[in-house]
């Protein structure tokens, strides 16, 4: 075996350079890349990345992991911050003395100070309290609660929040989180979770969007069929029902300039009337937040002048 060692730290090698084969062996134990043909030592002291411990089964492994909190957008500090709790107990259990209370009492409360240091770490800290507070009264999942936090992350970065109230930027990234990844909630819910105008809510949307050069898909009925089916207790017979009768629709075009919620909300009402399970007009309407009237002509308009069968 050739006693050439070439120091380089490049671990993604496919060939020998001397000989061209492809037949390498990796040696751990003397941190080497050695060609099997030839001999050749392709590289050499390379770095272990893994840990310094051995495990030889999973239990070992799940036990000798060590990490800490995963990375999340939703805090200030991306969570990377320490915490000293209020347990006034050592490592081993034991409680403190009393000098020792007032010490760690003296270190707690310059480590809540230090945490939010400047102006723009207290910005982010209450507002994305109130993100988190909208997503909760939602019952919003967790990739729009970390999608809104970067897009107000990325607001503060470029410095859109001056002169703009932090409640209605917060309300606008939790409703353009909610378009991008395809839920169906309504400025009207947004606002109400928020306490803020509908108003307010929008400007600041369209602020955000015009700014940041964010592209928002439209709205389609489809993603509402399921929200009214779960608000209605239907069954998935209904929901099923209603895709059909929309898809239908959309072929005809009869979904074209007609608001998704009043379309999606006369689709639920059909598949209801069809399945058995009638409910009322109004009671859909509550749940879309829209007009009885407005059921009424979609209602019409897809009974005449659309032509579907139906096994139930």
């Amino acid at each position: 075996m050739s006693a050439e060692r070439v120091p380089t730290t490049h671990t993604k090698v496919q060939q020998c350079p001397e000989c061209g084969s492809n037949r390498l062996m990796r040696d751990y134990e003397c941190a080497e890349i050695v060609c099997m043909n030839c001999g050749f030592v392709i590289a050499a002291k390379l770095a272990d990345r893994g840990p310094e411990w051995r495990a030889f089964n999973a239990e070992q492994r799940a036990k000798r992991a060590r990490v800490g909190a995963p990375l999340t957008y939703t805090i200030h500090d991306k969570g990377l911050s320490t915490m000293i709790d209020w347990h006034d107990r050592d490592v081993y259990g034991k409680r403190l003395s009393p000098g020792q209370k007032a010490q760690i009492y003296r270190l707690r409360k310059w480590q809540r100070r230090i945490r939010v240091s400047d102006a723009t770490e207290r910005n982010l800290a209450f507002a994305l309290s109130e993100i988190s507070k909208i997503a909760n009264s939602l019952n919003l999942p967790k990739n729009i609660l970390e999608t809104a936090s970067v897009i107000y992350r990325r607001a503060v970065k470029e410095r859109l929040i001056r002169g703009r109230s932090i409640q209605g930027v917060t309300a606008a990234a939790v409703y353009v989180a909610c378009r991008q990844c395809g839920l169906a909630r309504t400025l009207e819910e947004i606002a109400q979770a928020s306490n803020i105008s509908k108003k307010e809510v929008g400007r600041s949307y369209r602020f955000l969007i015009k700014e940041l050069d964010y592209f928002i898909p439209p709205l389609k009925p489809s993603q509402y069929i399921t929200k009214f089916s779960n608000q209605l207790t239907m069954a998935g017979k209904v929901e099923e029902i209603a895709h059909k009768i929309l898809a239908n629709a959309r072929e005809l075009k009869l979904t074209s300039g007609r608001g998704p919620t009043g379309i999606a909300a006369a689709a639920s009402y059909i598949a209801s009337v069809l399945t058995g399970e009638r409910k009322t007009q109004r009671e859909i309407a509550e749940i879309a937040q829209v007009t009885e009237v407005t059921i009424r002509n979609r209602y019409k308009e897809l009974v005449d002048r659309l032509m579907f069968e139906v096994t139930i």
